[in-house]
């Protein structure tokens, strides 16, 4: 069953819906937690989520993927100039509502469905300042009761445009835009920078003398491995972090989508965790399931499971992974 969500974004809003997305810091101003923060990591793919703005909702939208770090997007320019440049992005399609509901019109409807803690608007009608909120479904439904919208262009919509890869695609070219254009990078730097982002170059070269072996599978064959970034190529701050050989994994081409998509991830002493929100029995038909022995069960570890502790240097990557890439069962 799918799980109800209200944002307030006037600020970003014509970029987000025409972007498909929402995108907000990790903490606040002052480096504390935010419950509408959070929420982005709590928003699960087929969520239905209401657009507020300009004290009207006229879209309604359908999570397409679970929430992933990602830079502040530069379109919005001044509006996010507060704000800290990473952040939580959650690619939403949406959907026009018509007409459009204006609370305040129907407050006596709304009032009693609106959360005792947390909620988007006032018992006014006025908004809130809060960003991302959880609802109940009889507030979801009691909105859209006074309007329409087309419920299959909903479920059905941006299948292909809110795929996981073609979006990092799209957030990766930008970075790499940025980099051709520093001049503080010199062209054989740059060059090595651009071919970490696909594992190639340098960047495996440099992995290569630290990693051996799928942590997953042992597969140690290099023609069957992938040379992954720990801290994904995007996020990194530094040329220097985006060729760290302590910043890389060798895995198998399954492996490494789940790691990358953050449904795995690892401890340092080397044990992998799975994410809830990833189902087991698929874990098992990729045929990774031996490492998770503690959570499916197995009194102890397989013998062809040997987990091994990682550098120091390595778990502080693991660190920013288990943080901000791992889904978890929980947001943190």
């Amino acid at each position: 069953m799918p799980r109800y969500w209200w944002v307030n974004h006037k600020q970003t809003f014509i970029h987000e819906i025409e972007g498909r997305y929402l995108w907000s810091p990790k903490t606040n101003k002052g480096g504390t937690r935010s419950e509408y923060y959070n929420n982005m990591r709590r928003a699960t793919p087929g969520d239905h989520v209401l657009s507020f703005a300009d004290q009207t909702i006229s879209y309604v939208g359908r999570v397409g993927e679970f929430a992933f770090t990602a830079q502040k997007p530069t379109e919005f320019g001044a509006a996010g100039a507060n704000w800290a440049n990473e952040g939580w992005y959650l690619p939403v399609f949406w959907t026009p509502l018509s007409p459009l509901v204006r609370p305040k019109d129907f407050i006596d409807l709304l009032r009693p469905l609106l959360p005792s803690k947390y909620s988007p608007i006032r018992t006014s009608g006025d908004g809130n300042q809060v960003y991302l909120t959880s609802i109940s479904q009889a507030l979801f439904e009691a909105v859209i009761s006074v309007s329409t919208f087309d419920y299959e262009r909903l479920i059905r919509g941006g299948a292909n445009s809110l795929n996981y890869q073609t979006i990092k695609d799209e957030l990766d070219d930008r970075v790499e835009s940025a980099l051709v254009g520093d001049l503080t990078l010199d062209s054989t730097t740059k060059e090595a920078v651009i071919n970490a982002r696909r594992g190639q170059g340098k960047f495996r070269s440099n992995v290569e003398t630290v990693e051996k072996s799928c942590r997953l599978t042992g597969v140690t064959n290099p023609s069957l491995l992938i040379a992954s970034h720990i801290r994904p190529w995007r996020s990194c701050e530094t040329a220097q972090q985006r060729l760290d050989a302590m910043n890389g994994l060798l895995l198998t081409p399954d492996a490494d989508l789940l790691f990358d998509r953050g449904f795995i991830t690892f401890e340092n002493d080397g044990e992998m965790r799975v994410s809830s929100r990833f189902d087991l029995d698929d874990l098992r038909r990729l045929g990774l399931a031996e490492p998770a022995w503690k959570q499916l069960g197995f009194s102890e570890a397989p013998m062809t499971w040997n987990a091994q502790a990682f550098r120091p240097a390595q778990q502080d990557y693991l660190a920013y992974h288990r943080a901000n890439v791992y889904v978890g069962e929980t947001a943190h």
